[in-house]
């Protein structure tokens, strides 16, 4: 398997998310990177975004005219309202999460281990925020957990791990790693959860496992 084009953008990524979100599905977005998902949703997939401050039905960002300051999504980005849209308390919201009714959530993530445990809220450094928040209730309330994020950090060490050693919000959660470099899978196999490439940007898959101290599957 061989490197195809270049690395790819923070628009290119979200692009690849929203193809592979099954039509239907019920959604959440996480703060950050993957708000930018719902640009890249089309009508033909039906698919409801749900956001965790009390909303079904979220569009895109709101750009322009269009910015309304009490419609905003989890992050605070003011976002549109598609047709049927309902709004709702936040204990419910929390109650849809914690209650299996989401299809996908797409979080960023700080670290992510071979066996899928995440690594989303906090790195320990003195100025990081204060609690997990609703990341938890998502990554093992979802169906299944996307995550969006660079492979490497900015010291040039690997964000997919052998084990995580920052605090970990879900263990096994996660199903799919979607990064700059590469698209991987988290599978069953032998009774073991591993870590398979399925799509490489940028690198090779020889360049990308060099680059890791976690086996990838065949």
């Amino acid at each position: 398997m061989s490197g195809t084009g270049t690395r790819l953008s923070r628009q290119e990524l979200a692009r690849l998310v929203a193809r592979d979100i099954a039509p239907g599905s019920y959604v959440n977005l996480g703060i950050g990177q993957p708000t930018m998902v719902a640009d890249y949703l089309t009508a033909e997939q039906h698919v409801t975004l749900h956001t965790e401050n009390g909303m079904l039905g979220m569009g895109p960002q709101a750009h322009g005219d269009r910015i309304d300051d009490e419609l905003i999504n989890a992050g605070k980005i003011p976002v549109t309202e598609l047709p049927g849209a309902s709004y709702f308390h936040h204990a419910d919201s929390f109650a849809m999460m914690r209650g299996g009714h989401l299809d996908v959530c797409v979080l960023g993530a700080f670290q992510v281990s071979a066996s899928g445990d995440l690594a989303n809220w906090s790195t320990g450094a003195p100025d990081a925020i204060p609690a997990v928040g609703g990341a938890m209730d998502l990554a093992i309330g979802a169906k299944e957990v996307f995550v969006m994020m660079s492979l490497f950090a900015r010291d040039g060490t690997a964000k997919l791990v052998p084990e995580c050693t920052y605090p970990v919000t879900g263990l096994g959660c996660v199903t799919r790693v979607y990064t700059d470099c590469g698209v991987f899978h988290i599978l069953e196999q032998d009774g073991a959860r591993r870590l398979k490439l399925v799509e490489p940007y940028g690198l090779s898959a020889d360049q990308i496992q060099d680059q890791l101290e976690v086996e990838l599957s065949a």
